[in-house]
């Protein structure tokens, strides 16, 4: 069997997050994403993949943080994927953009070890007060699976329905804002991830779905979207009032 040749893109937060292998040779990169992904991220692509000395039209796959996370860097990353996709004739594999900072988490402290199984909290700031989050296991047979999905929250919500859990460790950039609803929960470890962890963790997930699938037609790489609504109006930013105040997580793909 030839080498698995991959690349994998991720812009859902403000950093713009890339990895490409060639079998067991690979590479990654960071840099600043936010407004200037679209216009980085392909430049970067290339120059990442010659790195390699791996051309575009050898690879066999693209992989992308498909969110949930940034409105604009989620349509960002599946567009470039679709299109890559297309013009390649290859399938795409879709990256739980929260598994991808369980993953960078974990992996950055050391914590994915044969013996263990790390029980992961993610908590995002999903910007108007509100929280993206996700729980997820990993074990060395199994990789990665998810025991709650990526959902939206208001921070009192999810500390009500977090009481009494018991993660390996919480990460992401919503626990502060969780903290001040439920300080009790922040008593768990709590896990930094830069962003050249996030970059670092992208192939260990792309290599995952590849082997697990589902492994996507182009048409399918969408980006997942937890909220219609992606900003406040002014007058509800001078009233300090999120329009959005959910008892219970909603979800919804688009």
């Amino acid at each position: 069997m030839s080498a698995l040749r991959l690349l994998a893109i991720d812009s859902s937060t403000e950093a713009l997050s890339l990895a490409a292998c060639s079998g067991p040779r690979e590479a990654h990169l960071s840099c600043a994403g936010g407004a200037q992904a679209s216009a980085r991220l392909l430049p970067q692509a290339h120059a990442l993949l010659q790195s390699l000395d791996l051309p575009l039209a050898s690879l066999d796959g693209i992989a992308f943080g498909c969110g949930p996370g940034a409105f604009t860097g989620l349509r960002t990353a599946a567009s470039v994927a679709q299109g890559l996709a297309y013009g390649l004739s290859c399938p795409l594999v879709a990256i739980d953009s929260l598994m991808l900072v369980a993953q960078a988490a974990a992996q950055g402290h050391g914590l994915l070890q044969p013996a263990d199984t790390v029980d992961m909290a993610v908590v995002m700031d999903a910007r108007m007060g509100e929280l993206y989050a996700a729980w997820y296991r990993w074990r060395l047979d199994t990789g990665w699976t998810v025991g709650s999905a990526a959902a939206l929250w208001s921070p009192a919500a999810l500390a009500a329905a977090w009481a009494g859990l018991q993660p390996t460790a919480c990460a992401g950039s919503g626990t502060a804002l969780l903290a001040a609803q439920a300080p009790d929960l922040l008593s768990w470890a709590s896990l930094d991830v830069s962003d050249g962890d996030r970059a670092a963790a992208l192939l260990p997930l792309a290599r995952q779905g590849w082997a697990q699938g589902p492994r996507l037609p182009a048409a399918q790489g969408l980006p997942l979207y937890l909220r219609d609504k992606v900003a406040l109006t002014t007058a509800e930013r001078a009233s300090a009032l999120s329009p959005l105040r959910p008892s219970a997580p909603r979800s919804s793909a688009v």
